[in-house]
């Protein structure tokens, strides 16, 4: 006598449909955690691509004759514009010019008067922040 014979055909029928669910199951929890990666690795990718362009923006308007606020109005055109180039379409306009606000702060080549001393301070990371409702 042989065992398969013995075991109802639908017991194996259910026994290998389980199977099949749990193994399926599995299959899709990986799948999302592997696309919930990419998503994130795409987001870190794209945000240092900004930092990089408000970076270069900001530099390069450092000896512009505009205030502060025409800067910074500037930079977010030169950001976006660079953005779109690339097929960034969909970033917020706030994620850019929070991006250019960081570089102003950080970057060594925007310095600022010590009130009193009339003299820069050109370390990086002590700039006062723009402000740009106020004009310079």
């Amino acid at each position: 006598m042989n065992v398969i014979n013995v075991i109802p055909s639908y017991l194996i029928t259910v026994t290998a449909s389980v199977a099949f669910f749990v193994t399926l199951k599995l299959f899709q929890t990986f799948i999302h955690s592997k696309v919930l990666h990419a998503k994130t690795q795409h987001a870190r990718e794209q945000w240092a691509f900004i930092e990089q362009m408000a970076e270069t923006a900001v530099n390069s308007l450092v000896n512009a004759d505009l205030t502060g606020n025409e800067k910074f109005v500037k930079a977010t055109e030169i950001v976006q514009s660079a953005l779109n180039q690339q097929g960034f379409t969909n970033v917020n306009v706030k994620a850019i010019k929070a991006a250019i606000q960081s570089a102003y702060e950080k970057s060594p080549l925007t310095p600022t008067t010590v009130p009193g001393e009339g003299t820069a301070d050109t370390v990086p990371g002590t700039v006062a922040a723009i402000d740009p409702t106020k004009e310079d």
